[in-house]
């Protein structure tokens, strides 16, 4: 473990005004994505729509890192160029999914606990070769009816802290991501009551597994109403919520917390985050690391057309532009209709 190499790099995937770029959609969810604009999802298909995204103009001045899928580290840009080294040469930290996906818990129906530990050693050796400097581990968490049971929490736990523990180990960030689904029809303050339990135990099973707290980011959801729920909380309360469930569990020692969207549109996702910076002087810094909610407007945009690759860029930029705003909370609902 390289202790400062460590902390440096966690500390630049949350510089102030910059976020994560999650570009590590599967291969079976960007299809989806890819369906919606007709788009036919191959090989050099997704290789093109990642090169957009990457060679952005100006993207550093927003994105810290970018979170790849196996196939897209193994990528290069149509000038040969791989793509972690064309992240990396402008300033942009390359990442890595690392985990196997979440998978039914045998014995808790309607819940799951992400897989993966077995083999990942080895794998974030090579990893490391092929340029990713951190890594992501994603546990997924639903409520509903008798769930989450504190066996599910405790499983993904566990198992969130084991990975970060292995990445420390290569010297390579793990982001560590316990995401409580905003799906189903709960309110918002049974939101904050499941989060509090998961993050009570993620911080403990980190603990416990010596994890270096100024070498790891926490991407965490925010503290919001299930999708169905009737009374769907003001972008305040999702602030407030979130705020003061993240100063019962994280420690100052974190260097960050780069919030997943978690489904919210892009406005939501960015308001909420502004609300949130304006609620300091806070121990860490509060970012993103979104995907749909930085990537949207430019899928729209480009639409597979060669043609039409700098429209993407250019509502790309946007979009990471006002959530550069968002990290100082300077962004304001209205810069909507002005960029529009």
């Amino acid at each position: 473990m390289n202790r400062q190499e460590l902390d440096q790099n966690a500390a630049a995937m949350v510089a102030p005004g910059k976020g994560i770029l999650a570009a590590d959609e599967s291969t079976g969810t960007i299809k989806k994505r890819f369906d919606k604009i007709r788009l036919e999802s191959t090989f050099e298909s997704r290789r093109a729509y990642r090169e957009l995204l990457f060679t952005a103009p100006g993207a550093e001045k927003y994105i810290s890192g970018v979170i790849l899928y196996d196939e897209t580290l193994r990528q290069k840009a149509a000038d040969g160029t791989p793509f972690p080294q064309l992240l990396a040469a402008r300033g942009i930290l390359p990442g890595i999914k690392v985990d196997a996906g979440a998978k039914p818990m045998a014995g808790f129906p309607g819940e799951t606990v992400t897989e993966g530990l077995d083999g990942l050693r080895e794998r974030l050796a090579e990893y490391r070769t092929l340029g990713a400097r951190f890594a992501k581990w994603r546990a997924v968490i639903d409520i509903a009816a008798g769930i989450p049971t504190h066996a599910c929490l405790e499983a993904n736990a566990y198992a969130l802290a084991r990975y970060a523990a292995l990445c420390q180990e290569a010297s390579i960030v793990p982001i560590v991501e316990p995401e409580v689904l905003m799906d189903g029809e709960h309110s918002i303050e049974r939101c904050e009551e499941v989060t509090d339990a998961t993050l009570a135990l993620v911080f403990d099973q980190l603990c416990r597994q010596r994890v270096r707290l100024e070498g790891m980011v926490l991407k965490p959801n925010m503290v919001i109403a299930g999708k169905k729920c009737p009374a769907q909380a003001k972008p305040a309360q999702v602030a407030q919520a979130t705020v003061r469930c993240l100063k019962r569990h994280v420690p100052a020692a974190v260097p960050g917390i780069c919030f997943l969207s978690g489904g919210q549109s892009e406005a939501e996702a960015t308001l909420h985050l502004s609300l949130m910076n304006r609620l300091g002087p806070l121990p860490w810094q509060l970012s993103f690391s979104y995907g749909r909610a930085l990537q949207q407007s430019a899928l729209d945009a480009w639409r597979g057309e060669s043609g039409n690759v700098a429209a993407g860029q250019r509502a790309f930029l946007q979009r990471a532009r006002l959530n550069g705003l968002a990290r100082n909370g300077s962004y304001e609902a209205a810069m909507e209709q002005a960029a529009a």
